[in-house]
């Protein structure tokens, strides 16, 4: 995990769709990750339209993601969550399960799923994390969607798509 927020990358090109999924639980901190990164996107990919889908909390984010993907697909999915560990492995096996999920779709679908469903030990955590400045994964997480669309588009530009491969589930 880094110390520090990642460059930010400048995308220049056409209009572009990104979806941010994000939980609804542990509110004040998903609630700064969305604004974060909603402000982040704003600046680095001004000409995105930017949709938001909130689900109850982090486990239902993969289903959500999923669910967007089958539609008009955006060209990148932001998964935005916190868990709060507690005194049993409920916030490991959600958050290993929602890894795990998200990996899967991003590949499945050959789109960018940028992970930021964050699993802290604590309050503390949480609020550097979501709130503060210097580790705000709410901004990195709008710079690595801006980064990978920029990859993303420069594929495009350079590499001719394989028509015999299919990234939907009902191919």
């Amino acid at each position: 995990m880094s110390s520090a927020l990642p460059p930010k990358p400048r995308i220049i090109g056409p209009r572009v769709r990104v979806c941010i999924v994000a939980s609804k639980y542990n509110e004040q901190y998903t609630d700064a990750l969305v604004d974060n990164a909603v402000e982040e996107l704003a600046e680095l990919v001004p000409q995105a339209r930017v949709d938001l889908v909130r689900v109850p909390g982090a486990f239902e984010i993969p289903v959500a993601v999923s669910s967007v993907l089958d539609r008009e697909a955006p060209v990148c999915v932001i998964a935005l969550g916190l868990i709060l560990r507690g005194a049993t492995q409920h916030a490991d096996l959600v958050a290993q399960a929602v890894t795990t999920a998200l990996m899967n779709l991003s590949v499945q679908f050959g789109r960018p799923i940028i992970h930021e469903v964050l699993l802290v030990d604590d309050e503390k955590q949480a609020y550097a994390r979501c709130i503060g400045a210097n580790l705000n994964r709410g901004k990195e997480a709008a710079r690595a969607a801006a980064a990978m669309i920029d990859i993303f588009q420069e594929l495009d530009r350079s590499m001719p798509k394989n028509p015999t491969r299919s990234h939907s589930r009902n191919a």
